[in-house]
């Protein structure tokens, strides 16, 4: 099976994320009931499809994430340090942003479009032994496991994609177990919201795991010492940021953990919750180790980490920065981080697309859409995108100049348009509009680059 095959193949399964294909009803965002158990979902099928495939999961140790925000960065944190110590590292991540291959990767190359291709091939020969189809998640899950076996990787970070417990993920036992925080997204927001996210995502703790909580969580602590973890760390009390300086091209951190202190890591991203994501990396990988790392060792990982569209600066003159910001607590961190990073030169215009099942003024409000100049609003070419003229309806009820381009290329190029090189553009709201947005803005800053170096 060559690529383009396997991703006709994948789209023809259940893809619980949306799809871009009119053939799959469009879903809103899964919503967590707030009592009781989830009804009607299992890790069965997932165990049975990897006992098919000689269970590839078990031939390897692996460092198990979820948490609201901040798991994709602190996954690539991760890796990037276990990979410094020499050994060889599989990550698993999602979603992507252009390419589905970017989900596996070895170290910091992802699968090849022939492996892909190849392993789906795999998986597709032996869906007939099967009681049900898998979903599209869980064969790229399968994928990743597989391809981790066949590399004879020492060691695989595994991201979570929803929540924890039934997430396809969790067939694994996890030597760490991190937590990164706690958000009330895909809940109600009702009593008990936070409860109800933390026993899913304490799903992932495996008796004898290590736990790592990235947010301090002290009125949740019996829910995760129900899992029986062997230990917990905690940020704040056990580890976490000690003091953090703004840098030209990122920031200088602090950072105390149980084995020691790091001073002065120079971090190439913007954003505290940056700093402590990369606290909480640095836990983590001690935790597996069972000791601290070399000063040395940090300061060269930190040289290979690669955060796509997690306040991402892809030009400058004007400025355009890319972020995945898909939740409330994602949105305000961009707004924090914007007002750290940029002094207020000249207009700002945010480009936004969201997906149904949020609140577009609680959304726009979390981004401070009402400093912005000037708001483009667009739609992802996906089954779960909000319209965009409803989000242009709750920015106009805001106060705000708001304008619809429904295609997201075509949104990217009007805000271009009408920016002065002293403007700022921000691209937010969800990954899916940056999957077409980003390597345009990316070659429009190396353009800008190119001519500023002639």
């Amino acid at each position: 099976m060559d690529y383009h095959q396997a991703l006709a193949y994948l789209d023809r399964h259940t893809n619980l994320e949306g799809n871009r294909s009119s053939r799959f009803e469009p879903k809103s965002d899964p919503v967590l009931p707030l009592a009781g158990e989830i009804g009607g979902l299992s890790l069965e099928p997932m165990t049975a499809l990897l006992s098919t495939l000689g269970d590839p999961h078990q031939a390897y140790r692996v460092i198990h994430v979820t948490g609201t925000n901040g798991k994709g960065s602190t996954t690539r944190f991760i890796t990037s340090l276990i990979q410094a110590t020499d050994l060889s590292v599989g990550a698993y991540t999602s979603p992507n942003i252009q390419r589905v291959n970017e989900r596996l990767s070895w170290g910091s190359d992802a699968i090849s479009d022939e492996d892909f291709g190849r392993i789906i091939g795999l998986l597709a020969s032996i869906e007939s032994m099967l009681d049900a189809p898998p979903s599209r998640f869980e064969l790229l899950t399968a994928a990743a496991f597989v391809w981790f076996a066949e590399l004879a990787v020492d060691v695989a970070v595994v991201e979570v994609g929803l929540l924890g417990r039934f997430d396809a993920t969790n067939v694994v036992t996890g030597d760490v177990a991190v937590v990164t925080n706690i958000g009330k997204d895909h809940t109600t927001g009702g009593e008990g919201w936070a409860e109800a996210v933390a026993g899913e995502k304490a799903g992932i703790i495996k008796p004898g795991s290590h736990l790592i909580l990235g947010s301090p969580m002290p009125e949740l602590a019996p829910i995760f010492a129900a899992e029986q973890p062997a230990q917990t760390w905690a940020a704040e009390s056990d580890f976490g940021v000690e003091s953090t300086q703004l840098a030209v091209g990122g920031m200088v951190v602090d950072i105390a953990t149980p084995g020691r202190r790091y001073d002065e890591l120079f971090l190439p991203f913007h954003g505290r919750h940056q700093g402590e994501n990369l606290a909480t990396a640095l836990a983590s990988v001690e935790a597996f180790f069972s000791r601290p790392l070399e000063q040395d060792l940090v300061e060269l990982a930190l040289t290979t980490v690669d955060l796509p569209a997690r306040f991402e600066i892809a030009a400058r003159e004007p400025a355009v920065v890319l972020d995945g910001a898909h939740n409330l607590d994602g949105a305000a961190a961009v707004a924090e981080t914007l007002d750290e990073t940029f002094p207020r030169f000249g207009s700002w215009i945010l480009v936004i697309g969201l997906l149904k099942g949020k609140d577009p003024v609680e959304m726009l409000t979390a981004f401070r859409a009402t400093d912005f100049d000037a708001v483009i609003c667009t739609e992802a070419d996906w089954s779960r995108a909000m319209p965009a003229a409803e989000i242009a309806a709750a920015a106009e009820s805001l106060g705000v100049l708001a304008e619809v381009v429904t295609k997201p290329v075509d949104a990217f190029h009007r805000a271009m348009a009408v920016a002065a090189d002293e403007d700022l553009v921000l691209v937010s709201g969800t990954h899916y509009i940056l999957g077409d947005i980003r390597p345009m803005a990316i070659a429009f800053g190396q353009d800008r680059q190119s001519s500023d170096e002639a």
